[in-house]
C-alpha cells in the first residue's frame, strides 16, 4: 500500500482550491499517481485536467485559484496571471526552484515550497556513484576490455585506481553537495570542499575539509560540481581551474553546464589527460556530431541525475507534506465541495 492510501487526513483542515500545471501532462500521474489520490484528498480541483498554459484557462476558474501545484515545463506567472489570481496563496511545486515563477516587484505575500530535498537525493545517489566508479577507473575498464576482449592484468593496467585514501573535491555546499558529502562518510576517502559561504567550523561537521578553489582543483582525484547558477558562478570551472586537475584526475558536473567553461573543458579532454562525467551541458541537449559524444574519456549521460521513473514518487510525497503544512495554517474560506471547470 501505498503512503498517500493509507495516511488519514485531518477532517479539520480544509481543501485549498488548486490548478495543476506541468509538462508533459502524463507526469502528474508519475508524480502522485494515477488518478492522483492523495492529491484530490487534500485540494478540491478545479480541473480534471492539468494545465499547460494558465493563460488559456477562464478568468472565472483563475480567481478561484488558492494554490497551484506547479512542476518542470511550468510558465512562469506575468504579472496579468498573477492580477486574474487574486486569491493564491501558495505555489508548491514538484521540482527545486521556485525563484522563477513570481514576476519581479508583484507585492504579492505568495508562500513557496519545492520538492528540492526530495530531488536532490537522487542526484547525491548518481554522484556517489560516479565517483567510485571513476576512482575504480570502471570506464576505462570497459572500454580496454571491450577492445581486447581477453583477460586484463589489472595490476600492470590500473595500478593507481581504487577508493582508498582518495580524494574527492565538493565544489558547492548546496542542498545536494551537502548530501554527497555524507553519503561519502561511509567511504575511505577524503573530502575537500569550496564554497564561499562556508565558514570551516561549518565545515568541520559536515566531514569535509574546507579549502579554495585552486587548492580543491589541484589536490582532488575527482571533482564535483554542486553549486547554484548565479553571475557569480557561471564560468567558475575555466581554463585555469580545469588546468591545476592533475593527470589522471575526473570532473563530474550534475549541476548545470554553465559553471563550466565548455570549451576549455573540451580541449583538456581531448589530449585524453583527465576524464569527464557530465550529466549537463550547454545547451543541454548537445548538437548531433558535438565531440562529447564521441570522447572515449567522458561518460555523457542525458540529465538523469535527478528524479526519474519511480523516483517521481519520492516528489509527490514531498509536495502532499507541503500542502499539508500549508493547509494546517489555514482556516477554510470557502463552502466545502469540489467546484471543476
Amino acid at each position: 500500500m501505498t503512503r498517500e492510501m493509507t495516511e488519514q487526513i485531518s477532517p479539520s483542515l480544509y481543501r485549498p482550491r488548486a490548478l495543476i500545471t506541468m509538462a508533459p501532462p502524463n507526469l502528474a500521474d508519475m508524480v502522485f499517481g494515477p488518478g492522483w489520490p492523495g492529491l484530490r484528498e487534500r485540494v478540491e480541483l478545479l480541473s480534471d485536467a492539468v494545465v499547460g498554459d494558465l493563460s488559456n484557462v477562464a478568468p472565472n476558474v483563475l480567481e478561484q485559484v488558492e494554490v497551484l501545484i506547479t512542476g518542470w515545463g511550468a510558465h512562469p506567472l506575468s504579472p496579468k496571471l498573477l492580477q486574474d489570481m487574486p486569491l493564491l496563496q501558495a505555489i508548491i511545486h514538484q521540482g527545486g526552484d521556485t525563484s522563477h515563477f513570481l514576476p519581479q516587484g508583484s507585492g504579492r505575500s505568495i508562500r513557496m515550497w519545492n520538492a528540492g530535498e526530495a530531488n536532490a537525493t537522487p542526484v547525491a545517489e548518481y554522484t556517489l556513484a560516479m565517483i567510485l566508479l571513476s576512482n575504480k577507473e570502471a570506464f576505462r575498464a570497459v572500454r580496454l576490455y571491450q577492445h581486447l576482449q581477453a583477460g586484463i592484468d589489472r595490476e600492470a593496467h590500473f595500478p593507481d585506481s581504487g577508493n582508498y585514501r582518495r580524494t574527492v573535491g565538493i565544489v558547492g555546499a548546496s542542498r545536494i553537495g551537502r548530501k554527497v558529502i555524507e553519503l561519502l562518510k561511509a567511504f575511505d576517502l577524503d573530502v575537500l570542499v569550496f564554497d564561499p559561504t562556508l565558514s570551516p567550523q561549518d565545515a568541520a561537521p559536515l566531514g569535509a575539509q574546507l579549502v579554495s578553489l585552486e587548492e580543491l582543483m589541484g589536490s582532488s582525484d575527482v571533482v564535483s560540481v554542486h553549486a547554484p547558477v548565479l553571475p557569480s558562478t557561471v564560468g567558475m570551472i575555466g581554463a585555469a581551474e580545469i588546468a591545476r586537475l592533475h593527470d589522471g584526475a575526473t570532473l563530474i558536473n550534475t549541476s548545470r553546464g554553465e559553471l563550466l567553461d565548455q570549451d576549455a573543458l573540451l580541449a583538456e579532454l581531448e589530449t585524453g589527460r583527465i576524464s569527464a562525467v557530465l550529466d549537463v551541458a550547454t545547451p543541454d541537449v548537445l548538437p548531433p556530431g558535438h565531440a562529447l559524444y564521441e570522447l572515449p574519456n567522458v561518460v555523457l549521460t542525458p540529465h538523469i541525475a535527478g528524479s526519474m521513473g519511480d523516483e517521481l514518487r519520492r516528489l509527490g510525497l514531498q509536495v502532499l507534506d507541503h500542502l499539508d503544512s500549508f493547509r494546517s495554517t489555514q482556516t477554510s474560506s470557502h463552502p466545502e465541495g469540489p467546484i471543476h471547470a
